[in-house]
């Protein structure tokens, strides 16, 4: 959307200080450790734009709470499997040879957003060393979230996700639907009957650029929006408004080990 259509859209503007508000009243308190998934656009037009609104989730989770956010760059794989758009066989060897190798402080997230890329450059957010699926985080517990974020299986048992499990984290969804909902990917690894996948990227390794293969399972965010809505119905999920965006809070154990139930019966398992 540009930014001219949210303005026009826009019937009062947002500050780092409206959207604390609106955050503390949807129930955001200082000391939660909160997965962030987010639309800048769709809050209305923000004053500061996006650094306004990780400013405004600071604020509120203050450090002894823990903000964390998926910066993941899925141009970062395998060229045969590229596709909007595909690139031509014969380019295949080049880029397997040449694409730079992943570096969590310098590698931008592939079309996350600009909050995650605001969040991401800012000052003491950290990231975990994932040349897919990454995360940043700021906090409290931020180093205890991305450490060891394991190459194999990376949105499963040693990834942040089963960090944030263990913390009872919250998830936080800021005008985007449970499709965005990075959480439930966790249930699709503890439930049998997953395709097994191999997966590519450059990664540095023993101080070397190599091209890295690594097995991971095939996700399927498409069956999110209905995991999400069957949740809701649970009364687990506290819903309101920051700005003009239409926002979830929910936390993370109950709503992962309801995906996990509901994809074992999907599943036959």
């Amino acid at each position: 959307m540009s930014e001219e259509k949210v303005v026009r859209e826009t019937a009062r503007l947002c500050t780092r200080e409206s959207l604390a508000h609106d955050l503390r009243e949807l129930g955001l308190r200082p000391g939660m450790r909160v997965l962030v998934h987010s639309s800048l656009s769709s809050l209305g037009w923000v004053c500061g734009g996006a650094v306004a609104l990780v400013e405004a989730l600071m604020d509120v989770v203050t450090d002894a709470g823990t903000l964390v956010m998926p910066t993941q760059t899925g141009n970062y794989s395998d060229p045969a499997s590229w596709q909007k758009p595909p690139v031509p066989q014969p380019w295949w060897d080049i880029i397997y040879e040449a694409m730079p190798a992943f570096r969590p402080e310098v590698t931008p997230s592939y079309k996350m957003g600009v909050v995650v890329e605001a969040f991401r450059t800012y000052p003491g957010v950290l990231r975990s060393n994932h040349p897919q699926v990454s995360f940043a985080a700021w906090g409290h517990h931020a180093d205890q979230i991305l450490a060891d974020h394991g190459l194999e299986y990376g949105l499963g048992e040693r990834s942040p996700l089963a960090r944030m499990y263990e913390l009872n984290g919250w998830a936080l969804l800021l005008g985007v639907g449970y499709d965005s909902n990075t959480t439930f990917h966790l249930a699709e690894y503890r439930v049998p009957g997953a395709q097994e996948v191999t997966l590519g990227a450059p990664i540095i390794e023993n101080g070397q650029r190599v091209w890295k293969r690594f097995k991971d399972i095939e996700l399927d965010a498409d069956i999110f929006p209905a995991i999400g809505h069957e949740f809701e119905q649970t009364q687990q999920v506290l819903r309101g408004s920051v700005g003009q965006a239409s926002c979830r809070l929910f936390q993370q154990r109950p709503a992962i080990d309801f995906a996990a139930a509901w994809l074992k019966r999907q599943r036959g398992s």
